[in-house]
């Protein structure tokens, strides 16, 4: 095998910790489900300390535009916004999993409003005004401001934190995970960028962990993830030896402002709800496609209507599609997605007079690391919320507006776990863990800043919206190459050269689960395998990092990875229990 990144118990080359706090959790991650972790943590008089890598205010769960979605309506049930999940899942969901989502959801999102978030209300009754989109057969998507939730979700989050005092740590990046002897968790490590109470390499010592770090949406050239989203919880726990799910189901927004075909980063989000208010997706000529092609046709679960612009738009010789909501006049647009309204007029495109020019970019990780019902995962003292996290929530494909509602409740959940660490199955003694000493441990290779736009425009060629084996062993071939430059190159570490090492860690298993499941299933669409199988692959890939090539059926994933990649029966997720090895 090619140079790559060290085997489990690996970690970043960094300078030792020059500075250290001390907790009884540590929560990296200032989105919905960090928030609302430490804020129950804190509330149960857990001593907490949040670490976030830019503001507390500035990550993913801001740009959220749509909603969140909940049984809040008196038309709606949580039994109907089950199926609806399992439908948008693809056969992949944990229904125990998803039957814990909406049964909790309802009661989460009032205890949200309870501590100061503010949703749009109906003029007439006063009650929270729900919306639809794709995917959901009832009005259930609550948002605030129109189309900016997620900002108004963080508000009230953000201050709420403020209000109790918690102790944060902004401009952080996280680095590894430390282990006492006895391998249960015992803090992270983590680097303080630019001015702040301390600088450079720290430690925060505590026997939990909360991973909230949000999605890998930076792996590809264009993405609606803000550019802090560069893997870095799921990389984390890769090097600490915990199982990762999934990777493989990358959501592909299939509505984002089409910028030009070179266009880089991320790129602005024509929300869903767009269409869920009547907006219509045409081609050139103002043809509805959908129609036809799925019963909700615009409406249909985002896979179906990405890969339906990605047909029409091939079929034509383009690259995008149109969505057009010049019906809704100046009024509506200003009102109701007011946000929206401004980044197309900042791009010189009007929707209340033109149709605006779409394509599908990545958007949200499925798949991350293996969690049970209360957030623990195969780490003993290692929690993982939110994109981040692999619940079995979202399956195959993410149902819309179900990523905030799931970083809320599992939050709580997870709150309770280590205020109870008895409380559900896998729980342990909690006493106070002191760190190890890491520096024996193996170093993970490092990459040049330079790299990050190369294994961007890699995974974006290789393993985008439409793959084939073809395209994903190009990527991986690639990706392995840049190890081996990487070595003779010794980059100095930074917050630049860990970021990268990031991203190619997250790629190369990426990659690695996409060659190995030859199927289409909901965001993962082969070309080269364009039906589902569910003899064969309904299952959930599993990876752990090694260091060594594994045998037999597992070799080429491990030729193109730095991992293990095993199967497991749907029916067993969680706990993990492998297939036999005559039906891997």
């Amino acid at each position: 095998m090619s140079a790559a990144p060290g085997p489990a118990g690996s970690a970043l080359p960094a300078p030792p910790p020059g500075w250290t706090l001390e907790a009884d959790v540590v929560v990296v991650g200032s989105g919905v489900a960090g928030l609302t972790a430490a804020l129950r943590c804190a509330a149960g008089g857990a001593r907490t300390v949040v670490v976030t890598k830019a503001r507390l205010d500035a990550g993913s769960t801001r740009w959220a535009q749509g909603g969140i979605a909940a049984a809040l309506g008196d038309e709606d049930s949580p039994e109907q916004h089950l199926d609806d999940t399992l439908v948008a899942g693809a056969g992949l969901c944990d229904e125990t999993a998803v039957r814990t989502l909406v049964t909790e959801g309802p009661a989460a999102v009032r205890r949200l409003i309870a501590a100061g978030a503010r949703f749009d209300t109906s003029r007439g009754t006063g009650e929270i005004a729900l919306t639809r989109e794709g995917g959901h057969h009832r009005n259930r998507i609550a948002h605030a401001g129109g189309d900016a939730t997620g900002a108004e979700i963080s508000r009230a989050l953000v201050e709420a934190v403020r209000a109790q005092g918690i102790r944060t740590v902004e401009n952080a990046l996280v680095l590894d995970l430390l282990r006492d002897a006895d391998g249960h968790t015992a803090g992270v490590t983590l680097h303080v960028m630019g001015e702040g109470q301390h600088d450079g390499v720290g430690a925060v010592h505590a026997p939990a962990v909360v991973v909230a770090t949000g999605g890998m949406g930076q792996v590809f050239a264009a993405t609606t993830n803000p550019a802090v989203s560069t893997g870095d919880g799921v990389a984390l726990a890769l090097r600490a030896g915990a199982e990762v799910s999934d990777l493989e189901f990358v959501q592909f927004h299939p509505t984002v402002l089409y910028l030009g075909p070179d266009a880089e980063g991320q790129q602005p989000l024509i929300s869903e709800a767009v269409r869920g208010e009547g907006a219509h997706l045409v081609d050139a000529a103002g043809v509805r496609f959908m129609r036809g092609a799925h019963p909700l046709a615009e409406l249909a679960p985002r896979d179906i209507v990405a890969k339906g612009i990605m047909r029409r738009a091939a079929e034509q010789g383009t690259d995008h599609m149109y969505l057009d909501a010049r019906h809704f006049g100046a009024d509506m647009w200003e009102t109701r997605f007011p946000t929206i309204l401004a980044a197309c007029r900042a791009h010189g495109i009007d929707p209340v007079t033109q149709p605006v020019p779409v394509a599908p970019a990545a958007h949200y990780a499925s798949g991350g690391i293996r969690t049970d019902l209360h957030g623990r995962t195969t780490v003993p003292g290692l929690y993982a919320c939110g994109e981040a996290a692999c619940t079995g929530v979202h399956g195959a494909n993410r149902l819309a507006s179900n990523s905030l509602l799931e970083g809320l409740v599992f939050a709580e959940r997870i709150a309770e776990a280590v205020l109870d660490p008895a409380a559900g199955p896998g729980g342990g003694d909690a006493a106070p863990a002191r760190p190890a000493d890491t520096g024996a441990a193996a170093r993970a290779v490092l990459l040049p800043a330079s790299a990050r736009g190369r294994i961007q425009r890699v995974m974006t060629e290789g393993a985008g919206v439409l793959r084939s084996a073809a395209s994903l062993a190009g990527a991986a071939d690639r990706l392995a190459a840049l190890s081996g430059e990487a070595a003779e190159k010794r980059p100095e570490p930074g917050v630049d050269t860990w970021e990268t090492a990031n991203l190619h860690l997250v790629a190369r298993v990426l990659v690695a689960a996409a060659l190995r499941r030859e199927e289409t299933r909901g965001c993962h669409w082969r070309e080269d395998h364009p039906d589902r199988d569910d003899e064969r692959w309904r299952r959930h890939l599993v990876v752990t990092a090694t260091g060594a090539p594994a045998s037999g059926a597992e070799e080429a994933a491990a030729d193109a990875s730095p991992c293990t990649l095993r199967t497991t029966r749907t029916t067993a997720f969680p706990p993990v229990v492998a297939l036999p090895k005559e039906q891997q």
